[in-house]
């Protein structure tokens, strides 16, 4: 894998900007005011933390414009979900994000059904499109949407999606943040039982008064309402770091008033 090549997915990797922590913190308060340039240009500075994290895998057979280019898109998702308030760099909270979009990209590419280079540009330009239109409308954009965003027939955008998808464990990490440990299965929700089996007891209500306003907000969205944890984070404006903390914190102080 050429991972010294200057130019990668047409990017001059030699001349990317390099952001000081003053234009950092800067761009993101105006990302957080929903400054579409803003947020382009924090992509861009921060373009070689990507290509610092692709060079930890120049074992791989893959190819480097591939590994960019899942890389990107686990930068964006970071920076879309990154909370400026917690007292974490964005490089600390985004490198692990970047990390799994790659490894997850390459256990699918070891996979012995191969998916074409063009379902798979079709693929990214899909994600990175509804990564985009989700930030901008702060909705799950449809896939007509998505479809007239990039100009891709939506049956095309629909096979490619398919194409690259592949079984992950619900107890795959996603992000670690002091001690605390996202998994899959917590941003997944459960519309057939909205609550855990022991919320049934019948000393739920009097559990639930121990809890704090927010606390008990976080409980009701997400085992009343089936919400998921990032779900519950855009609608009472945390991250969704917080919303697990914050949920295990009450489930914990539930437990102690709960008869089993």
């Amino acid at each position: 894998m050429a991972i010294g090549k200057v130019e990668i997915c047409g990017v001059n990797t030699s001349k990317l900007p390099i952001l000081k922590n003053e234009e950092k913190e800067a761009l993101f308060e105006r990302i957080e005011n929903g400054d579409r340039e803003a947020r382009e240009e924090y992509i861009r500075g921060n373009l070689r933390l990507v290509l610092s994290v692709i060079k930890r895998f120049s074992q791989s057979n893959e190819n480097v414009d591939d590994l960019f280019q899942i890389g990107c898109i686990g930068l964006i998702k970071a920076i879309d979900n990154f909370d400026s308030s917690l007292n974490v760099k964005f490089s600390t909270y985004a490198v692990p994000m970047i990390i799994g979009e790659i490894r997850r990209f390459l256990r699918d590419s070891s996979s012995p059904i191969r998916v074409s280079r063009s379902l798979k540009d079709t693929a990214y330009k899909a994600i990175y499109a509804k990564e985009n239109l989700t930030k901008k409308n702060l909705r799950e954009p449809t896939i007509m949407e998505i479809s007239e965003e990039i100009g891709i027939p939506k049956e095309d955008i629909v096979y490619a999606l398919d194409a690259i998808q592949n079984p992950m464990s619900l107890y795959e990490p996603v992000y670690t943040e002091g001690g605390d440990t996202l998994y899959v299965m917590d941003q997944i929700s459960d519309k057939k039982c909205k609550e855990e089996n022991w919320i049934e007891n019948i000393s739920l209500s009097e559990a639930m008064k121990r809890l704090d306003e927010r606390e008990n907000e976080i409980i009701m969205l997400r085992f009343f309402e089936g919400k998921t944890q990032m779900e519950v984070a855009e609608y009472i404006g945390i991250s969704q770091a917080q919303v697990s903390r914050l949920e295990k914190n009450a489930l914990r102080t539930m437990k102690k008033y709960l008869v089993f």
